[in-house]
């Protein structure tokens, strides 16, 4: 019997936040990037060498996070690396030379990682299957809806030749701040909870742990994964305004906060569109949404990256960009990682899609992308690596018409064994006679 957890919207608000301020965090290079090049001298090759460490960050410790996640108490793992290793970011605003940046940048992106797997782990135990995907999309939504604000801030940081500093010290602060916003905010609710499972049952082992590599649709998730590509679209996004379509930095980031109005749009209206989906067809709804939403994103990315318009029609194609661009994963892939994978595992294995898989897979386009685009150009480079993956992606995706339903079916019944234990327990503790 799936149940809903009391306090979960509150905890919601404060997992969306910490999100918000780390993924604003993780971006902050990128959308002032221009900036750094003139007050450290750095070429454009720097540019991959800072995303993809934050990419390796995620690769290697991403799924040692998890790891922890699953065996230690994830609201105190989240107070810690999402709250107090905001000090990093803001040591880093105070950097002298590029060396500096760089060493406090990558101890700042180690602890920026562990935020997305311990919360959508935390969430799926604070919602029940079929509340999930708006759960997830809520999640994401709000933090994008963040991200509409700081974009914008960050664009006015750039009118400053310093200004990327404070922006640093900005946002280490807020990190800070989130921490004691979950400390305050979350409740734990126990691995398991909104599965209604005894926690004797939802305990993590290395035994277990192999076993979920023997899922079918856990393997072909993690393939697909080499295939969304958005992440290193995104970071160069505003160096792709402003040196091939010839933005200011000022004006990229704010055509950057159209792409965020949307993306926020997508997230929500991505997680109720997959519930619906899943109610009219359990077995498949998810999987058809999944193949819509990479086929309209590959078109999308063709029509905004690869075709020149005029600067005003950017802010409108961006943002129709960005309505598309999170329906997918808000609505298909998170729920169905949550529906194929038991309590004990989930932070394990969203930290290992997340973070080792689609982390080093970001983490060495994005070392190619500054490579290649110094020798022909961001233009023909962004081609190859959005509109294409996303098309293959889409006939990818055919396989789980075959493997999904009975790796989910497995699952909700090793779940159901599990109640029923639980309850067979119960029963005989309270039949037994009382001792005197």
């Amino acid at each position: 019997m799936e149940k809903k957890t009391k306090g979960r919207w509150a905890g919601l608000l404060s997992l969306a936040f910490g999100n918000t301020v780390d993924n604003a965090d993780g971006g902050l290079i990128n959308s002032l990037f221009p900036l750094l090049q003139a007050s450290l001298g750095l070429g454009l090759g720097a540019l991959g060498v800072f995303t993809s460490i934050g990419r390796f960050s995620r690769m290697i410790f991403g799924p040692l996070w998890a790891m922890a996640g699953d065996r230690f108490h994830r609201k105190t793992l989240l107070f810690v690396v999402t709250g107090l290793w905001g000090v990093w970011t803001i040591l880093a605003g105070f950097s002298r030379s590029s060396f500096e940046l760089f060493f406090l940048y990558t101890v700042a992106s180690i602890g920026t990682v562990a935020c997305e797997p311990l919360s959508t782990s935390v969430l799926s135990d604070l919602f029940p299957h079929n509340e999930r995907g708006r759960a997830f999309g809520l999640l994401r939504a709000i933090s994008g809806l963040g991200l509409v604000v700081f974009i914008p801030v960050i664009g006015l940081f750039s009118r400053s030749p310093e200004g990327w500093r404070w922006a640093m010290i900005l946002l280490g602060s807020l990190s800070v701040v989130s921490g004691f916003l979950i400390l305050i905010f979350l409740k734990e609710p126990g691995r398991g909870a909104s599965e209604d499972e005894g926690a004797e049952e939802a305990v993590f082992s290395l035994g277990v742990l192999v076993d979920l590599f023997k899922t079918p649709s856990f393997l072909w998730l993690a393939g697909s994964l080499f295939l969304v590509t958005s992440l290193v679209m995104m970071s160069f996004g505003v160096t792709f305004l402003v040196s091939v379509r010839h933005f200011s930095t000022e004006e990229g980031n704010y055509v950057l906060a159209a792409f965020a109005v949307g993306y926020v749009l997508s997230s929500a209206v991505g997680g109720m569109l997959g519930d619906l989906a899943e109610k009219r067809s359990p077995r498949y709804g998810r999987i058809v949404l999944m193949q819509v939403y990479l086929l309209v994103y590959a078109g999308m990315s063709y029509l905004c990256l690869q075709i020149a318009w005029p600067h005003r029609a950017y802010y409108a194609l961006f943002f129709l960009f960005g309505l598309v661009s999170s329906v997918g994963i808000s609505g298909a892939f998170y729920p169905m990682v949550a529906a194929i994978v038991l309590p004990e595992l989930r932070t394990s294995a969203f930290g290992f899609l997340f973070g080792l898989v689609q982390g080093g897979v970001a983490a060495v386009l994005s070392l190619l992308v500054g490579f290649l685009a110094q020798r022909v150009g961001l233009l023909p480079v962004v081609f190859w690596i959005t509109t294409v993956p996303y098309l293959l992606n889409a006939v990818l995706w055919t396989v789980f018409y075959r493997v999904y339903p009975h790796d989910m079916e497995t699952v909700a019944y090793e779940r159901h064994a599990r109640q029923v234990m639980q309850s067979l327990r119960q029963g005989l503790s309270e039949s037994a006679p009382k001792i005197p």
